[in-house]
């Protein structure tokens, strides 16, 4: 059943006449992403591709069209809110796609939604994509900005921090004909709302999923838990990367969340928890793909 989203899931997105929104929903609408409805306060009644109702709030959009998940394309300052709307509406599962909200709004949020029924993935990520069985990919659910048909339905889980290595490690299980069961960007925010660990334990769970490759960077403490829980837990073959391993200690690199302090978040650290663990590391991105075979063959005894 893969993961978190289905081809049948129901999608609305919060933001869709914004520019970056609209160009994001008109391709997973090609992708064959069964898109609902959208949101933009002031502007319901309208429709976006001559097929998708636009209405002025979630709570409108999830009871006229059944939409069980939400996409965020709101600009920074009112993102927050968006996903709260969202949550408030019922939504089981909210991927906030924008970057740079502030952290006190994502403080507001975290302790908004404690007893919420509502996932929370990102936000500052790439989103979600459980692939399709039709060309390149298509007939799936393509949640986000991540290139649709770069990803081939097959048995790999792919959880990260990072979007452009989640779509080298999507592209070579893709050319290993390994192909992909669901792809999660958790995002690179220091306070997000989905971790490894949590789709570590769904793709634990999920009987199409063969396999998981898991990439993390310099910074907290999250791929240290998720690799303990691994050897306590784990039932498949896991490939890691780490990205971040030559940052200067105290310096920001890339995403807000990827900054080493206090001795804490090390590349070298976060490594030596992965091989403990047992799971195969790749040394640079572009064995990411040779470091899951291998991790696949020492499972099967070869």
């Amino acid at each position: 059943m893969a993961i978190l989203v289905q081809p049948d899931s129901k999608i609305l997105i919060q933001g869709i006449t914004g520019s970056f929104g609209g160009r994001h929903a008109q391709l997973s609408l090609d992708y064959g992403t069964q898109v609902v409805a959208g949101v933009t306060p002031g502007k319901g009644g309208q429709t976006f591709a001559d097929t998708v109702p636009v209405f002025d709030t979630v709570d409108q959009a999830v009871r006229e069209t059944g939409a069980e998940v939400s996409a965020i394309f709101v600009p920074p300052p009112f993102a927050g809110d968006a996903i709260l709307e969202a949550v408030d509406a019922g939504v089981g599962l909210v991927v906030a796609i924008t970057e740079g909200i502030p952290v006190m709004d994502m403080m507001r949020v975290r302790s908004a939604m404690e007893g919420s029924a509502t996932r929370l993935i990102g936000p500052n990520c790439p989103g979600v994509v459980t692939p399709g069985t039709g060309p390149d990919s298509s007939g799936g659910c393509r949640i986000g900005i991540a290139p649709g048909y770069i990803h081939k339905k097959g048995s790999v889980g792919v959880v990260s921090r990072s979007g452009t290595l989640t779509y080298e490690a999507v592209w070579q299980t893709t050319q290993l004909g390994l192909g992909q069961s669901t792809c999660v960007g958790i995002g690179g925010d220091p306070i997000n709302g989905t971790s490894h660990l949590d789709v570590l334990k769904l793709f634990n769970e999920d009987p199409e999923t063969e396999s998981i490759i898991m990439i993390g960077e310099i910074g907290g403490s999250a791929e240290e838990e998720a690799a303990e829980w691994i050897k306590a837990n784990g039932k498949k073959p896991v490939a890691g990367f780490i990205a971040g391993a030559t940052a200067p200690p105290g310096r920001r690199m890339g995403h807000a969340g990827a900054i080493v302090s206090g001795g804490k978040g090390t590349a070298e650290a976060k490594i030596a928890a992965m091989r403990d663990a047992g799971i195969e590391v790749a040394e640079t991105p572009s064995d990411m793909g040779g470091a899951l075979q291998r991790a696949i063959a020492r499972a099967a005894g070869e």
